[in-house]
C-alpha cells in the first residue's frame, strides 16, 4: 500500500513523507532536524529507517534542515546535479549523493519514481510521481505555472499533492509585501493561485482517477486553508466532478498518513459496496412483502 503524509508545508519549512510497508522516502527537508524526528515520530517511522531524501530544489525552506539531519541519518540523497551544486556548497554530510535527472525514471526499494521539470525560481526545480502496486502520487511542491510536461506526468494519479500558495485578491491587498515581492509571488517563476491550482486540479481529475488532493504551501498571509479548499471544491462542483477529496497540509503539524489507492481498486470496493446495498435492500423488500 503506498502512503503519504505532509510533515509540515509553508514558507516556514517543507517536508513530506512518502512509504510502503517496506520504503520510505523523505521528500525535502525544509524544517529543522530535531522537527523532523519528531514529526516522523508521530507517524511511527524512525528517521534512521529512511531509505532516501529527495530534493525538489535549494531554496531555505526546503533543505534548512538537511544538513543537521543527515548527520545521523545515513540515506542517499536523490536531487539533480545543479541543485546538489547549489546546495552541496555548504552541505557536505550526507554521505551518499544520488544524481537525478528531469524525465528520469528510478526505483527506491518497492517505490518508482518518475521526475519531471517545473517551473519555479530555482536552479533546477523537479516535481516527482511516486508509484506502487498500481498507486500514483503526484507532488508538485514550488511551481510558478502549469506546463505540458508538467500536466502529462499528472495525468493519470490517483493522489495528488500540489501547491496552492496564495488567494489572487488577498495578494493584491496585503499591505505588508512590497509590489515587486507580489510580482515575484504572482510571476510564471514564482507560485501557484487558488485559481491556477484549481485549473490543474480540473485537468487531473478529467483523466477519471484522481480521488484526494492534499494542498500545500499556503501562504500565511494571504491565503486561508478553508479559501483554498473552497476555490478547488467550487471549480469542481461547477464541473460536476464529484468522490475527490480536497484537504490542505499543516504547517507545523503531519497532515495523515493517507492510503494512495489505485482507481481500479477504489471502484471494485465501491462496486461490492453497491451490491452488498443492493443485496440487503432486495432482502428488506421481500421481509416487507
Amino acid at each position: 500500500m503506498l502512503r503519504f503524509a505532509a510533515l509540515g508545508s509553508g514558507s516556514s519549512g517543507n517536508s513530506a513523507l512518502v512509504f510502503t510497508d517496506q520504503t520510505r522516502l523523505l521528500i525535502d527537508a525544509g524544517i529543522s532536524a530535531k522537527q523532523l524526528r519528531l514529526r516522523l515520530g508521530e507517524l511511527g517511522v524512525e528517521a534512521e529507517s529512511l531509505d532516501g531524501i529527495l530534493l525538489t530544489h535549494e531554496h531555505g525552506d526546503h533543505v534548512r534542515g538537511l544538513e543537521v539531519f543527515c548527520r545521523k541519518v545515513v540515506a542517499p540523497v536523490f536531487c539533480t546535479p545543479i541543485t546538489r551544486e547549489a546546495v552541496g556548497g555548504t552541505i557536505t554530510s550526507p554521505r551518499s549523493w544520488r544524481m537525478v535527472e528531469s524525465g528520469a525514471s528510478f526505483s527506491v526499494g518497492d517505490i518508482a519514481i518518475d521526475a519531471f521539470t517545473v517551473m519555479h525560481d530555482a536552479v533546477d526545480p523537479l516535481g516527482f510521481v511516486f508509484g506502487h502496486g498500481g498507486a500514483r502520487l503526484g507532488f508538485a511542491s514550488d511551481v510558478g505555472h502549469v506546463t505540458g510536461v508538467m500536466r502529462t506526468a499528472l495525468a493519470a494519479v490517483d493522489a495528488l499533492f500540489v501547491e496552492a500558495n496564495y488567494c489572487d485578491t488577498m495578494l493584491q491587498n496585503d499591505s505588508k509585501r512590497p509590489w515587486s515581492l507580489k510580482q515575484r509571488v504572482a510571476s510564471r517563476h514564482g507560485h501557484l493561485s487558488n485559481a491556477q491550482c484549481a485549473d490543474l486540479v480540473l485537468e487531473v481529475a478529467a483523466g477519471g482517477k484522481l480521488r484526494r488532493v492534499l494542498l500545500g504551501h499556503l501562504s500565511e498571509d494571504c491565503n486561508l486553508p478553508e479559501v483554498a479548499v473552497n476555490a478547488i471544491e467550487v471549480a469542481l462542483q461547477r464541473e460536476r466532478i464529484g468522490g475527490i477529496e480536497v484537504a490542505c497540509a499543516g504547517r507545523d503539524r503531519p497532515t495523515g498518513p493517507f492510503e494512495v489507492r489505485a482507481a481500479a481498486e477504489v471502484e471494485t470496493r465501491s462496486d461490492r459496496a453497491g451490491s452488498c446495498a443492493a443485496a440487503v435492500q432486495g432482502e428488506l423488500e421481500l421481509v416487507l412483502e
